[in-house]
Formats: structure tokens, C-alpha cells, sequence
């Protein structure tokens, strides 16, 4: 007889170990769920029906009877300048993700794969620069874009999107590079192919899984970005959706659109939402991959 009993493939001792987990995981996912939920709704709804005692009964009254208030999105994207701040975000955060996929890609590379005198202490400058939290930065930053007359310009803010992500998506790169076959670059170097064109020709594609993923983190974490987009960001043609937002939910004191606010707050995290729910795959398979040898 087994030590441990199984019903039909499961360990039963096991699971009953990690009940605990289970019922921890389950109780976040139910809150996060009506948390998300209650949002959404209330971004249907007038400001009324928002602090009704029935708030969930008028969404189902108006779901039911086709009277959503759409028109709450409407005046978020025009009205309260969300539009704006949307295609301020889609272009620092498309050009951000882009530009620190083709830095760090190639540094990954030659610091995972050649030896050469200064390799480590590289590698040890990307760490430490992975330590440095912004705020610890953000008064020289600040003298430097002020003396230089750079301030509410799209371009200093997608380079500091860049310079901040650089040290974390080099080491998680390094990590997919090292692990890939060296038998891939031999058999490129025996067709005569130069080591620039074999990274970009055979060794950038199969590193695919973690340039995907990677690119997927920096993605969120520059959408989401607020505190350096709060200093640089000033002006609300150059503002992003964090601090758009937050600028929005403090307008609310006077103007009282809060189905607005809360329409706005749907189309902010919806990028974000849609990108876990349909990459999910890609990200769990990106994270396992660079553990596992080529």
C-alpha cells in the first residue's frame, strides 16, 4: 500500500497540505473579482444610482432593459481628455517596450555568451542599477532635464521609460541566452555567418518566449508608471493615463461625474486586463523557459 493515499492520480495529503494556499488564492481571486466587478458597473451608471442603496439592481434594471449609460465612456474619452492620455501611453509605452527590447536584447547576448575583461563588472552595474529605487534619483534627473530645457517632452519621458527598464529586461534575457545550445552559433559560424547576423538571424528568434514575456512586464510597468510621469509630465498634452487619472479623480470634488470616473478607470486598466487574459499562456511559458536548458 502507497504511504501517501491517492484518489483517482491525486495525492489527498498533499492537497490538504496546500488547502491553506488554495483557500488564501480563492478568497483574493473573489475579491479582486468584485472589486472589478462593482467598477464596471458603476461606469454604466449616473452618479445617482452610484451611491443609491440599489446601485447593483439599477445596473441590472438598465442591463435588462437596454439602457446602459455608454455615453459615460463617451464623455470620458472626449470630455475628460482620456483620449488623450490613452494615445500619450500607447505611444511611451510602444516605443519604450520596442527601443529596450532592441538594447537589451544584444547586451544580453554578449554578456551571456563571450568572455571578455570587464563582463562581470558590467553585469554587477546592472544589478546595482536594478537596486536604485527612482525616487533616490529623481532630484539630479531633474536638474539635468530642467537645465537642458527638455521638460513635457514626450522624447525625455520615453528615454527615462527606457533607461529604468534596461538593467531588468538585460537579466532576464541573460538568463534564456545562456540556457540556448551553443551547437546553434557553431553551425552559423561553419556557414560563414558573422556573430552579429547569427544573433539576429538564429539566436534573437529563439529567444522569442522571453522577449515576448519580458516585453509584456514592461509593457504593464510603463502603463502603469506614475511617479516619474507626475515629475516630467506636467502639461495635459504630454500626460499619460496614470497621472491623467489621478488628476481626473481629483476634479471629481467639483464636477461630480463619477460614472465618468469610473468609465475612465475601465478604459485605463483595460489594455492591461485583455493583455493578462489572452497572453497568460505566453507570460507562465516566458517565466518556466529561461529556468530550463536548450
Amino acid at each position: 500500500m502507497a504511504k501517501a493515499s491517492k484518489f483517482r492520480g491525486i495525492n489527498v495529503r498533499k492537497e490538504v497540505r496546500l488547502l491553506p494556499g488554495y483557500l488564501l488564492c480563492a478568497v483574493w481571486i473573489v475579491f479582486t473579482f468584485i472589486l472589478v466587478a462593482w467598477v464596471v458597473c458603476a461606469s454604466f451608471l449616473s452618479s445617482n444610482e452610484i451611491f443609491s442603496d440599489s446601485m447593483m439592481s439599477s445596473f441590472f434594471t438598465r442591463l435588462t432593459t437596454f439602457t446602459l449609460k455608454f455615453d459615460n465612456y463617451a464623455k470620458a474619452w472626449g470630455t475628460h481628455n482620456v483620449g488623450v492620455y490613452f494615445l500619450n501611453s500607447l505611444v511611451y509605452t510602444v516605443s519604450s517596450c520596442t527601443a529596450i527590447v532592441l538594447i537589451s536584447a544584444p547586451a544580453a547576448y554578449v554578456l551571456s555568451r563571450f568572455v571578455f575583461r570587464g563582463n562581470a563588472f558590467i553585469q554587477s552595474l546592472l544589478s546595482v542599477a536594478m537596486g536604485v529605487p527612482a525616487i533616490m534619483i529623481i532630484m539630479p534627473l531633474f536638474g539635468i532635464v530642467t537645465a537642458l530645457h527638455l521638460m513635457n517632452q514626450p522624447s525625455t519621458i520615453i528615454f527615462l521609460y527606457i533607461a529604468m527598464n534596461i538593467p531588468f529586461t538585460t537579466f532576464f534575457l541573460m538568463a534564456f541566452f545562456k540556457n540556448l545550445s551553443p551547437t546553434y552559433e557553431e553551425a552559423a559560424a561553419i556557414d560563414g555567418c558573422s556573430p552579429i547576423r547569427t544573433f539576429w538571424r538564429i539566436m534573437f528568434p529563439l529567444a522569442q518566449p522571453g522577449i515576448i514575456t519580458v516585453s509584456i512586464f514592461n509593457f504593464i510597468t510603463v502603463w502603469n508608471e506614475y511617479f516619474l510621469s507626475l515629475v516630467f509630465a506636467n502639461k495635459s498634452q504630454v500626460r499619460p493615463v496614470a497621472v491623467g487619472l489621478y488628476n481626473m479623480i481629483q476634479s471629481m470634488r467639483y464636477t461630480g461625474d463619477w460614472g465618468g470616473m469610473f468609465a475612465s478607470v475601465v478604459i485605463v486598466f483595460a489594455p492591461t486586463f485583455l493583455l493578462y487574459i489572452f497572453l497568460s499562456e505566453r507570460i507562465i511559458a516566458g517565466v518556466t523557459g529561461g529556468a530550463i536548458k536548450g
